[in-house]
């Protein structure tokens, strides 16, 4: 295609085009959050929420990187600036520059990995992290001395490398140690993220953490034959380098998952137990720092300030609506009306209790026994909270379509104990939606309540009849 050189007002325009709206026709992942949204995109390393939009401006925060929209369909999308603006601009550039065609010019080189150049000393990391971050000065020796941390020259930040397996610098991670100011971590470019900060031993345990200081402070906390163990930092929330760590060290075979006790360290401890589970690993457990991260837990030893842990509210507030429900008795002759009418009062644990109800009794016709706290316990553990991020409208439409498949189940007649068991799971499944809608419901009051919003209520439900 031939190149175009665009107006300053074909540039203007296609800059600050709302990225949003655009993202959202393609049918890319957006989520609100407050005013602006988050990009959610999946690459070779994982899935990523670290990008935030506004209008026709983002920002990287995981690679400390931003720009507006032409710069984000390159970045993201795989496009050239040429079809970038084009694409943005809906294919409607100025009539008079479309004319003025040039030959296209080369795509950029990608840069080679290459490791920031150190510091003839480590005097300033070092004293970094140990005298803010409380880390053991023995454990950072053995770390430097296998040049896994050092100082760069630039700018002496500490640097945490990741290496493959035969001992080849792949990947790198730079962290600033300023006492004052914005701190920032970035990835250093053409990293291999199937690679990181890691250490491994000889038995069969593997310790996973998000960031090399986390690991650092829990060997600190934990130095008893800490050399025995493998550890590694996934440099952020995503499995390339736990799952490439597990292929090359086919002796580790117990996975500890030491994520952070926030919302996004446990949303990853689930998704990576099941991501493992996925693959045969049944020796998979977590172990949570008591405060938001284990070098908060270090820095609480030490008698300094810490942040405490952050409860997932989303998860939280499921759990108890679970635990809080009640027995109810049901007319086994009424229940297809009963469903309905239930659903229809909007009051959605009604409709969860009602459904648990009819499901144990249908398990119970099978041959089954499956009591209220059976199935409580099964709706507990068989929540992840990972995937539950849907707005209300989506929650509200995947309950009516669980009802409508529940209704559908429920009038085929003379059914065999294969048959119940799948009418009780219909069931099951209309109390475990019903029970994720209350919660988001319960989150949003909440959030409105504090005049900062995320996402808004949905439109009134629509009214079933018997004819359903």
């Amino acid at each position: 295609m031939p190149y175009i050189n665009f107006s300053e007002d074909d540039l203007y325009r296609a800059n600050t085009a709302d990225l949003v709206s655009y993202l959202e026709r393609r049918g890319e992942r957006v989520k609100r959050v407050g005013s602006t949204y988050k990009y959610i995109y999946t690459d070779g390393s994982g899935t990523h929420d670290s990008v935030t939009i506004h209008g026709g401006k983002w920002y990287d925060h995981k690679n400390q990187r931003g720009g507006y929209a032409v710069k984000f369909l390159q970045e993201f999308l795989g496009f050239s600036f040429q079809d970038s603006v084009i694409e943005l601009l809906g294919g409607h550039c100025s009539a008079q520059t479309q004319n003025r065609v040039y030959k296209e010019p080369p795509k950029p080189v990608v840069k080679p990995f290459e490791l920031p150049e150190p510091n003839s000393d480590m005097r300033r990391v070092f004293a970094y992290l140990t005298k803010q971050r409380f880390i053991s000065p023995d454990i950072i020796s053995h770390f430097a001395h296998e040049h896994k941390i050092y100082e760069d020259g630039k700018y002496h930040n500490a640097v945490f490398v990741g290496m493959d397996e035969n001992g080849v610098p792949k990947q790198a991670s730079v962290r600033s140690t300023l006492s004052f100011g914005k701190t920032f971590r970035i990835t250093v470019a053409s990293s291999d993220t199937q690679y990181s900060f890691s250490h491994f031993g000889n038995d069969e345990k593997l310790f996973v953490f998000e960031a090399p200081i986390d690991m650092l402070s829990f060997i600190t906390l934990y130095q008893k034959d800490w050399q025995q163990h493998s550890y590694i930092a996934m440099n952020g929330v995503y499995e390339s380098a736990v799952l490439k760590a597990l292929e090359n060290h086919a002796d580790l075979h117990s996975v500890y998952l030491c994520t952070d006790n926030d919302t996004g360290g446990i949303e990853a401890a689930e998704r990576l137990r099941d991501i493992l589970a996925e693959r045969g690993y049944t020796e998979i457990y977590r172990i949570a720092p008591q405060q938001k991260d284990w070098n908060e837990v270090l820095k609480q030893r030490y008698g300094a300030g810490f942040l405490p842990a952050v409860p997932h509210e989303r998860r939280e507030l499921y759990l108890q609506n679970v635990a809080e429900l009640n027995d109810m008795k049901i007319n086994p002759n009424r229940i297809a009306a009963d469903l309905i009418a239930a659903y229809n009062s909007a009051d959605r644990i009604r409709l969860a209790e009602f459904s648990v109800a009819a499901s144990e009794h249908f398990l119970k016709i099978a041959g089954e026994e499956f009591p209220l706290d059976k199935m409580k316990n099964r709706l507990s553990a068989e929540y992840k909270c990972y995937q539950d991020k849907c707005k209300i409208s989506v929650k509200l439409g995947k309950l009516q379509s669980a009802i409508t498949a529940g209704l559908e189940q429920l009038r085929k007649p003379s059914q065999t104990a294969a048959e119940l068991k799948i009418t009780a799971r219909k069931l099951y499944d209309i109390a475990d939606h019903a029970l994720r809608l209350s919660t988001e419901e319960t989150l949003v009051q909440r959030t409105e309540q504090k005049e900062t919003s995320e996402e808004s209520p949905s439109d009134e439900p629509f009214q079933m009849s018997m004819s359903v």
